[in-house]
């Protein structure tokens, strides 16, 4: 990798990992329509790592209380709502979890082609679209919240579907705000960017490659700073804006990606 993939491919990342656009599907593109080579697992590492640091950095109050009230619970039996919004993150995160377990070789080997991305890129979309109409005024998140938006997380393992996009989408036809759907889908983000970051460590680990830490400590750096300034624009100005920008540019891009796929078929 030389230095222009390297910016690009964290600039990506960090951009496209909290908005509603898929960050697997544009990290996966530029080696489909490009030159050049995989980024390897140590760069997948990097930048789910720097996601993750500005993620907790933007909660950083949230894990705070979290923390705090986990240790009042497990001392005094002493239950707020704190520990009940952990424990329902805790809860919408086994389905991914069994997901990927699962399924996520089969996906990396079947799912990653330009026209599968194309098509969950627009499909799901036009999901989100429909799930903004409803335009709902609930602002905190029940048990059964909890589980629906677990159970969408898992789709997030097809490239285009985009986990933020998912779960957003669910909690709004679930008649959330914007703004509470856009939280929890972020907080939601955590134990699962948490997860996979392990998981690809621990794949990693298990074929060593060296490790280039100036790069990737760019990369990281790069993806973690563009990553929290994104979760504070995108918070911001979600009930403002609502869904449909990102509606565009997926149907754009989707639409793209399909001219690309059917292009050579035509000559």
């Amino acid at each position: 990798m030389d230095w222009l993939q390297i910016i690009t491919l964290a600039l990506i990342q960090g951009i496209t990992e909290f908005l509603p656009i898929s960050s697997s599907a544009h990290l996966i593109l530029p080696a489909q329509l490009t030159d050049w080579p995989d980024q390897g697992l140590a760069f997948d590492v990097a930048v789910h790592l720097g996601t993750l640091v500005a993620v907790c950095v933007y909660f950083r109050a949230d894990l705070v209380g979290y923390s705090s009230s986990g240790l009042a619970y497990v001392r005094r039996r002493t239950h707020d709502d704190s520990v009940d919004e952990m424990l329902k993150l805790a809860m919408a995160t086994v389905p991914v979890v069994v997901t990927g377990y699962l399924f996520r070789d089969w996906i990396a080997a079947n799912l990653r082609g330009i026209e599968t991305i194309a098509i969950a890129t627009i499909a799901f979309g036009l999901l989100l679209a429909l799930a903004d109409r409803r335009r709902g005024e609930l602002t905190s998140i029940s048990w059964w919240h909890a589980a629906v938006i677990g159970m969408a997380q898992a789709l997030a393992f097809i490239p285009g579907t985009s986990r933020s996009g998912i779960t957003i989408t669910a909690a709004l036809w679930l008649g959330l705000r914007r703004r509470s759907a856009a939280r929890f889908s972020f907080l939601l983000a955590i134990p699962t960017i948490s997860g996979a970051a392990l998981l690809t460590t621990a794949d990693l680990l298990s074929n060593p490659v060296p490790v280039l830490w100036r790069e990737m400590a760019l990369a990281a750096s790069l993806a973690g700073l563009s990553a929290y300034l994104c979760i504070a624009a995108f918070v911001r100005l979600v009930e403002r804006t609502g869904m449909w920008p990102y509606v565009i540019y997926r149907i754009l891009l989707g639409v793209g990606l399909g001219a690309i796929v059917i292009a050579p078929s035509l000559r």
